[in-house]
């Protein structure tokens, strides 16, 4: 009896000793978010400026594979999160960031180099700002959490119909909810950091996966946050 008290004594030491702040979770979540964009930047720019990107698009049904595969990437980690190892949950991430490096070398042969720049700097100002709001805020943004879904669907359901029917006048309208919709996203993840935080202070091991989750789905707001915001504003060669 007494060695297994003394065997719970260091169990809890030890939790101890790998619990984090607050401040150095989220640091840590956000770092992983910006090695996320790091990798997508690099592969991007390596596919345009060596001229694969022209190799990869002319296989027929690339864009197809390439948005199974990043689909079947966020599914598998979001289903199986609970049981993968921590190098698994930041090798899956980090396949994504490549994945997407390679479908995003697609918009430098469609829009401007300055122009992806500028917006690139206004996704970020935009982005650090409801990222601010929504790690300060006392208000529960998890009651958002339905009306974010909705937004989401109604994106899903204007993009797949407009594969089939003319919707280009409307585009415009879509966007715009699309940049409205990722801005409170933003806000709303990065206040499930601190949840994730508390919920998970005594396994340090679920901790850093739900890290790496975070910042999957806050790479997430910040790439489709840019996406909207090109469409908008960006100019096309």
């Amino acid at each position: 009896m007494e060695y297994q008290n003394l065997n719970q004594s260091y169990g809890a030491y030890d939790a101890a000793q790998e619990y984090e702040p607050l401040n150095r979770y989220t640091a840590k979540t956000f770092g992983w978010m910006f090695a996320g964009l790091l990798v997508t930047f690099l592969v991007a720019m390596t596919a345009y400026m060596t001229g694969l990107v022209w190799y990869v698009f002319a296989i027929p049904y690339a864009v197809l594979v390439l948005g199974i595969a990043e689909v079947a990437v966020v599914l598998y980690m979001s289903a199986r999160i609970n049981k993968v190892s921590v190098g698994t949950a930041r090798a899956l991430f980090l396949t994504y960031s490549v994945l997407n490096g390679v479908v995003f070398s697609a918009y430098f042969l469609i829009y401007e180099l300055p122009s992806m720049v500028f917006i690139f700097g206004a996704t970020a100002l935009f982005f650090g700002i409801m990222a601010a709001v929504g790690y300060t805020t006392r208000a529960d943004l998890s009651n958002l959490r339905n009306f974010l879904l909705g937004g989401l669907v109604f994106l899903l359901v204007f993009w797949v119909a407009a594969m089939f029917i003319n919707l280009e006048r409307f585009e415009i309208v879509a966007c715009t909810v699309g940049i409205f919709i990722f801005l409170v996203f933003t806000a709303y993840d990065t206040q499930k950091i601190r949840a994730y935080h508390q919920v998970y202070a005594q396994d340090p091991q679920m901790a850093r996966k739900a890290s790496i989750f975070s910042a999957l789905q806050l790479y997430l707001d910040f790439i489709n946050l840019f996406i909207y915001l090109l469409r908008v504003l960006g100019r096309r060669k």
